[in-house]
């Protein structure tokens, strides 16, 4: 899930992505612009002797906030990685901050991203694709509108679209959000124990449409999207929903991204379902996922779950008016899991804990 942040905000995550690469690689090279948990998709033989060109992936909006830990996450595991960029000042503060002498394992192409034959010469040579990408509006109040949610609804199928069409692609890890699993019109739970809410959850389109929970509208939509054309074109595609994501390098409390994520905080966090995930802890979790040849469906993905009065505080920015009515419940509504990753992460763990 992308993150906008502000002019300087932006700049300082790109010159840490670039300290971060020049330890990894040696220069970015520029390109030529041009709901079941248990489908697997088709099965795929790999080649023996296309080792190198099984090591080469793509990631969608690659300089994110998530692209970009998921971009050094996969040089670091020896992966050669190819980055779709929307607009050429990306492009330009990428290659300027490039000061090496060497061909590195980082390439760049300017893609739009609701053009099928645009994606499709950019997935080209690629074994896997990773969707990151994320409509934002910065401008907008709560950083995401209607029609943010349409777009993005959009984009999810042409991309999905160009991965079938692209006889090189295997796979795709879609990032979707834990927001397109908390929202459910349908609250009933047990009075003596928390209702569990794991991957098999959907939020409802309807009820996200009333309350105006853009963000969860586009990521519900979107991800449904994914799925439908993954199962029609027998493709093999995993998801995974993180929570809010934070970052140390960087404060993105008032972010386009984060504002639209806490719209309807108050209730999330009334429900125990207001959560956080390190951009460390989901980047790893993506390429853990891709590589995993039995992973297969959704993976919810979070590290913290909030449901204390000053944590919520400290997270929204806001107290008055926001936390005094925020007061989580005495008896949890749901309880949060995310069990599947942790299990596919540590599988010889003999811990039962959800939280990966």
């Amino acid at each position: 899930m992308g993150i906008v942040r502000t002019v300087e905000g932006r700049k300082a995550e790109l010159e840490e992505f670039h300290r971060g690469i020049m330890r990894t690689v040696p220069k970015a090279r520029k390109w030529k612009e041009e709901d079941d948990d248990n489908y697997v998709g088709r099965d795929v033989v790999e080649p023996a002797a296309d080792h190198e060109s099984n090591k080469l992936v793509c990631v969608t909006s690659g300089t994110t906030l998530l692209g970009l830990a998921i971009v050094n996450r996969l040089l670091g595991r020896g992966y050669s990685v190819r980055i779709t960029l929307e607009n050429q000042e990306d492009l330009e503060r990428l290659t300027e901050m490039d000061d090496s002498e060497n061909c590195s394992r980082i390439s760049v192409v300017m893609t739009q991203l609701t053009k099928l034959e645009s994606l499709c010469e950019a997935f080209s040579g690629c074994s896997g694709v990773f969707h990151t990408s994320s409509f934002i509006d910065p401008a907008g109040l709560s950083g995401y509108t209607k029609n943010m949610a349409d777009l993005e609804c959009n984009a999810a199928e042409k991309v999905m679209e160009a991965c079938a069409r692209t006889e090189s692609v295997r796979r795709c890890v879609f990032t979707s959000s834990l927001l397109a699993c908390v929202w459910q019109a349908n609250d009933i739970h047990h009075p003596d124990r928390p209702r569990l809410l794991d991957e098999s959850c959907w939020s409802e389109e309807t009820l996200c449409r009333d309350n105006k929970l853009w963000l969860a509208l586009g990521k519900t939509k979107a991800e449904r999207t994914a799925w439908r054309v993954a199962r029609e074109a027998d493709l093999k595609l995993t998801t995974v929903c993180p929570a809010l994501l934070t970052s140390p390098q960087s404060s993105n409390r008032n972010s386009s991204a984060t504002l639209a994520y806490l719209k309807g905080a108050k209730e999330m966090f009334r429900k125990r379902l207001l959560a956080t995930v390190g951009v460390d802890k989901a980047a790893e979790a993506h390429v853990r996922v891709y590589e995993a040849q039995e992973a297969c469906g959704r993976f919810i993905c979070y590290d913290r779950v909030i449901d204390q009065d000053e944590d919520a505080t400290q997270l929204t920015g806001t107290e008055e008016g926001v936390v005094s009515d925020m007061s989580g419940e005495s008896q949890p509504l749901f309880r949060l899991s995310n069990s599947k990753l942790y299990n596919l992460l540590y599988p010889f763990s003999s811990c039962s804990r959800r939280h990966c």
